[in-house]
């Protein structure tokens, strides 16, 4: 069995706003991808942004200075 490590998973109301994220974090090298929405979430659109929390904790400003409209920020063992 694998081991489960720490995710956050940035959720958005609109499809637009997830797909915005996507192409943030790929022009400014930040990894990560597009997954569905986890059952333990709910959200507008039902995608969400997936990437290891050590890389959030990282680039959490960068993400944040985006502008970006992130419906919720959460961290899940995954």
């Amino acid at each position: 069995m694998r081991e489960k490590k720490p995710h956050q998973v940035l959720t958005f109301h609109t499809t637009d706003a997830a797909m915005e994220m996507e192409s943030f974090c790929k022009q400014n090298s930040i990894a990560g991808r597009l997954v569905p929405v986890p059952r333990r979430l709910s959200a507008g659109c039902g995608i969400a942004w997936r990437m290891e929390a050590a890389v959030f904790a990282q680039y959490r400003a960068d993400i944040e200075r985006s502008k970006i409209e992130i419906e919720q920020s959460v961290e899940l063992a995954l």
